[in-house]
Order: C-alpha cells, then structure tokens, then sequence
C-alpha cells in the first residue's frame, strides 16, 4: 500500500512515519498492494488529532480520532478501519476482489461554513454507482451525505442520513 504522510502546521517525526508504516501494511491483507492512504497529523486545542484514508477498488474508508498522542490516535483509527471493513465485508468483499484497486477513485467531497465564508472547497470525480452503494460509502466515510451520479438515469444524486436514522435521496428535477 502506497503511504502518504501530511503534517499539518507541522513535521511528523521519522519514528511515527515508521509505525504508521507498520500498521497500515497490516491492511494489505485487505487491499492487496494497490490501495493508497493519506495519513494527516495535526494538533487541535492540545489534543493530537490523525486521520487516515484510505482509497481502494473505488471505496473509501476514512477515521479521524483525537487522542493524547500520535501512537493512541492511530491505533484507535486503524482499529476503527477495520471494524468499517468487518461491518460491510459482504458487501465489499466483491468489490475488493474484482476491481484490484482502480486508480480513478473519487476523492471525498466537503465544504465547511464558518459565518457563511466558505473555509474549504474540495474537488471529486463523480463515479457512477447504485443508491446502495453511495449509501455505504457515506457511511464508510461517516459523513451526513454523500454526492454521486446515479447509475439509474446518470442524474447527480445525494443520499443524506435522516434524524430518525432512515436515509433521504434527492434527485433532481427535470
């Protein structure tokens, strides 16, 4: 697996690269050697914060943890990766095993408000897929919604969680 390391107003040190390295090559036996993660360290109101993504066969799975240090955070986040493979092996199982990993994986999308100035703006490549399936990236990426062209109709969706733990879909209007 092809690791990326990124500190964030800061340098990660060397020893903490190396056990980054050593814990995700645990996950090639899930993604083979063809999946890549961006490993992000960073520090927020004196708590160490990590976040790992990982991109495989089209799908990503994500974890962000903030912890007392690097070492808890990572393996509180690779332990929570994992449990995301677990939890939808079924479903994914097909899809880690046939694709082998293909490079056009879609980066995640989120724009964040602070007084209506946009702080962050991120690019994706929209990949046709079932409602199903945005579903399960959206929760494999623990986010509220999750935009993706329908495979249906080749219309640009949105599948959002609901408050009484349903899922919404919003499709636009001709």
């Amino acid at each position: 697996m092809k690791i990326t390391t990124v500190g964030r107003q800061m340098t990660v040190p060397e020893d903490i690269k190396a056990l980054v390295e050593k814990k995700l090559s645990k996950m090639d036996k899930f993604f083979r050697k063809e999946g890549t993660a961006t490993v992000s360290f960073s520090r927020k109101h004196g708590k160490e914060c990590l976040e790992i993504t990982i991109n495989a066969a089209n799908t990503l799975f994500r974890a962000e943890v903030e912890a007392e240090s690097f070492r808890d955070a990572l393996d509180r986040s690779v332990d929570l990766i994992e449990r995301q493979i677990r939890k939808n092996k079924t479903r994914l199982a097909k899809r880690l095993r046939e694709n082998a990993f293909a490079d056009d994986t879609p980066a995640e999308a989120a724009v964040e408000e602070d007084e209506g100035e946009i702080i962050r703006v991120k690019k994706f490549s929209l990949k046709p897929m079932t409602v199903e399936e945005a579903v399960m990236q959206m929760n494999l990426l623990n986010h509220q919604f999750y935009v993706f062209k329908n495979l249906d109709g080749g219309d640009t969706c949105v599948v959002y969680k609901r408050t009484d733990d349903g899922y919404g879909l919003i499709i636009p209007e001709e």
